[in-house]
C-alpha cells in the first residue's frame, strides 16, 4: 500500500456479473472496490498452493488492509480539504 497521494488508475472492462461481483463484496465489506484492488496486489504473487483455509485468511487480511486503504484515503481528503 503506497501511502503518498500518487496513483495510477487501473481499467478494465468485466463482465456486468462481474462487475456486480466486485461491487457486492466490497460493498458487504464496507471498503471500495479500488482498496480492494489496492490491498489484493501484494497477494498476487503466490509462490505455491493455498489450503482454502489458508486462502481464507489471506483474504481476511486483505479486507483489513483495504479498510486501512479507506480510511487514509479518507483523512487526507478531509485534510485537503
Amino acid at each position: 500500500m503506497s501511502e503518498s497521494n500518487d496513483r495510477k488508475a487501473l481499467h478494465a472492462y468485466v463482465s456486468d456479473s462481474a462487475h456486480d461481483q466486485w461491487h457486492g463484496f466490497a460493498a458487504e465489506q464496507g471498503v471500495s472496490v479500488s482498496a480492494i484492488l489496492e490491498a489484493l496486489a501484494p497477494e498476487l504473487d503466490l509462490d505455491g498452493k493455498l489450503t482454502h483455509e489458508e486462502l481464507g485468511k489471506r483474504l481476511d487480511m486483505v479486507v483489513k488492509s483495504a479498510r486501512k486503504i479507506d480510511a487514509n484515503r479518507r483523512r487526507r481528503r478531509k485534510s485537503n480539504a
